[in-house]
C-alpha cells in the first residue's frame, strides 16, 4: 500500500508542479499567450504518445530481439505462460535477446501488446527457480501497466524541457529589454526540468519495487528473486565496460542496473555470509532486521538511477520474506 501512495503522490506532484510553472509563466507575461501553452501542452503529449506507439518496435532493433515458439523454447514459454494466468493477463510474446548481459525485461503498449525477453546470458546463469522470480517480476511490470505510467510521467519533464527552449533561447535572441527576463524563465524552466526528470526516475524505481513484490504475490519466493538480482550484478560488473556504456540508453528497461554493478557488487558480499553465492532465507532474515546505510556516492548512483539500490531492494524482499511466514503464505 505505501508503494502506491508514494507513487499517487508522486503523480499529484509532478502535474501540481507543470501547472505552477505554466501558472508563474503566464502571470510574468501578463496572463496572455493561453494558446501558446495548449500549443506547447499538445505538442508534449504528442511526442510521448508517437514515443508510446513506436517504442516497441525501436526496442526490438535496439536490444536484438528475436521472437521463439513454444518447440524453440518449452520450459520458457510454460513459466512465462503459468505466471501470465496467475497474473490473470494474456500471454506475452516470447522474445530472446542477442545482448551480452544477462537480463530480462518486458515492454509493449498494452496488456495484450506485452512482450517478455530475456538474454541468451541470463538462462545460462540463472536455476530454473530464480529465473522464475525473474519472469514474475516482468510480468508484474506488465500487470501493472509499467509502460503506460513512466510514459505518462514523462510528459511533465518533456513540457518543462520545451517551456525552456521556446524562452530561454528566445530571451537570448529578442532584443529588447524584456529579453533577459524571458531567457531566465527558460532558466527556471530548465531547472524544473531537471527535478522533475529526478523524480520520474523516482517514481521507475517504486514501479520496480512494486514490481519485486508482484513476483512474491505469483508464488515465487523472495530469496529466489533476490539471489537472481546478486547473480546479475557480478555477471554484470565482469562485463566489458564498453559493451555497458552501449547500453546505458536502453537500463531502464531491464530488471537492475548493470552501470552500477562495479559498486553494488562489493556491497553484496556483506550480505552473502557463507560465500556460496546465492541468497538464502536465512540470510534475508538477518539482512531484515539490519538497517542499510548508503554512502554519499551510493545515494548519488540511486538518485541519478532508474532502479533502486541492490541492497535496498534486497532488504525490502527480505521484509517481504519476513511478512510471508508471519501471515503464513
Amino acid at each position: 500500500m505505501w508503494l502506491q501512495i508514494r507513487l499517487y503522490l508522486l503523480i499529484g506532484i509532478l502535474f501540481a508542479i507543470m501547472y505552477g510553472i505554466l501558472s508563474i509563466i503566464g502571470a510574468l507575461m501578463g496572463g496572455s499567450g493561453l494558446y501558446f501553452y495548449l500549443y506547447l501542452f499538445f505538442i508534449a503529449v504528442s511526442l510521448v504518445a508517437i514515443q508510446y506507439m513506436i517504442g516497441p518496435k525501436m526496442v526490438e532493433i535496439t536490444m536484438r530481439v528475436r521472437y521463439v515458439d513454444r518447440e524453440e523454447y518449452p520450459e520458457l514459454h510454460k513459466m512465462i505462460e503459468e505466471l501470465s494466468a496467475k497474473a490473470d493477463i494474456p500471454k506475452p510474446k516470447v522474445g530472446i535477446s542477442k545482448l551480452q548481459i544477462p537480463n530480462a525485461f518486458a515492454f509493449g503498449r498494452t496488456k495484450r501488446d506485452a512482450r517478455v525477453c530475456v538474454t541468451e546470458g541470463l538462462l545460462n546463469l540463472l536455476n530454473e527457480e530464480e529465473l522464475r522470480a525473474v519472469l514474475g517480476h516482468e510480468i508484474s511490470h506488465i500487470k501493472h501497466r509499467d509502460v503506460f505510467v513512466i510514459t505518462t510521467l514523462s510528459v511533465v519533464p518533456t513540457i518543462c524541457y520545451m517551456l525552456y527552449l521556446s524562452f530561454f533561447w528566445g530571451g537570448i535572441f529578442y532584443r529588447r529589454r524584456e529579453g533577459g527576463a524571458i531567457a531566465l524563465i527558460g532558466l527556471i524552466a530548465f531547472a524544473v526540468y531537471l527535478i522533475t526528470s529526478l523524480l520520474v526516475m523516482y517514481g521507475s524505481r517504486i514501479r520496480e519495487y512494486y514490481a519485486d513484490m508482484g513476483s512474491v504475490e505469483l508464488g515465487n519466493k523472495p530469496s529466489w528473486l533476490a539471489t537472481a538480482l546478486y547473480k546479475l550484478v557480478y555477471s554484470s560488473a565482469h562485463v566489458d565496460r564498453r559493451v555497458v556504456k552501449q547500453i546505458a540508453g536502453i537500463k531502464p528497461f531491464f530488471i537492475n542496473d548493470p552501470t552500477t554493478s562495479m559498486s553494488e557488487v562489493r556491497e553484496l558480499r556483506e550480505i552473502d555470509l557463507n560465500l556460496d553465492g546465492m541468497i538464502d532465507e536465512n540470510e534475508l532474515l538477518m539482512l531484515s532486521t539490519k538497517r542499510v546505510k548508503l554512502s554519499g556516492v551510493e545515494r548519488a548512483l540511486e538518485i541519478m538511477s532508474s532502479h533502486p539500490n541492490v541492497i535496498k531492494r534486497i532488504k525490502h524482499l527480505a521484509e517481504l520474506s519476513t511478512e510471508t511466514k508471519i501471515y503464513g503464505a
